[in-house]
């Protein structure tokens, strides 16, 4: 009986240690928070049972003499088995939730730009329209082109070409406040969602744009031992929601044919499309 009682006790205290290694595990996955300080605090908790564990067995080893001598061995086994359990439990959901977490990240991202893919963009398109339209808010959106783009490839590769859409995503994606939205619009389009943006907010931040494109150097490095200074411009098209009249594939639209008049008319440019009652913005 007392070999019993001794070997639940002891049992529950190597069982405690294990409980340990997940906690620390999650403890330093956390940044520093309120959540990492309560999981230390949780792993002291189980350092003080561990104590009390070896301090019950000091004192009681070899005292457990009847069946009702084993109730307090008992209970300290499975309570270190429970805290073990649970331990083991919240350190696989939390790997559970970050991987889920980065292959929902991974959905909507465009793998070669770092900005958002075109599934995505579909979706918020939606979304933010559908909150002008109830709000009465103001939602613009640019459709930017790189200007001469095939030329960047034939003369330094598509793995130049591709690293320069990568700047310049990245530059743009650097450019915009936290909430204006930057995605992969296909190819070497871009398209930037503008909530609570009117359409003279719009063309300022195009032009802008538009000149800080012009005036750096996207890529600079030496390429096959050759060295390589990659300058482009970029074609802008803005348009602006109308609710009452368009939905967000026809504000789309107006901004795509807005950029083939950029084009069209010497590039490096914005051009505001014609607003959906058929009124004509003149172009900067």
């Amino acid at each position: 009986m007392a070999e019993l009682a001794n070997f639940l006790v002891i049992g529950g205290a190597l069982v405690l240690l294990l409980a340990l290694f997940p906690v620390n595990q999650l403890r330093r996955r956390l940044p520093y928070s309120s959540c990492r300080i309560a999981w230390m605090f949780l792993s002291v908790l189980v350092c003080l049972f561990f104590s009390g564990y070896a301090l019950y067995a000091l004192l009681f080893w070899n005292e457990a003499q009847q069946w009702h001598d084993l109730v307090v061995p008992v209970i300290f086994f499975f309570g270190a088995i429970f805290v073990l359990t649970v331990c083991l439990l919240s350190a696989r959901t939390a790997d559970d939730v970050t991987r889920l977490c980065h292959l929902e990240y991974e959905n909507i991202l465009d793998p070669l730009l770092g900005i958002y893919n075109r599934r995505h963009m579909d979706r918020c398109l939606r979304s933010e329209a559908d909150k002008t339209r109830r709000y009465a808010l103001d939602l613009s959106v640019l459709l930017i082109d790189v200007d001469f783009f095939k030329k960047v490839n034939d003369t330094y590769g598509h793995l130049v070409g591709d690293r320069v859409l990568l700047a310049l995503a990245q530059m743009i994606k650097g450019s915009v406040r936290d909430f204006d939205m930057v995605f992969r619009y296909g190819g070497e389009e871009i398209m930037v969602l503008l909530p609570y943006t009117n359409s003279s907010g719009a063309q300022t931040l195009g032009s802008r744009l538009c000149q800080w494109v012009s005036e750096r150097s996207l890529l600079e490095e030496v390429h096959q031992g050759q060295p390589v200074n990659v300058q482009v411009t970029i074609s802008i098209g803005v348009s602006t929601f109308d609710p009452a009249v368009e939905d967000e594939g026809e504000m789309v639209a107006r901004a795509d044919m807005a950029l083939y008049r950029a084009k069209k008319n010497g590039r490096n440019r914005v051009e505001v499309a014609d607003c959906a009652q058929g009124e004509t913005f003149k172009n900067e």
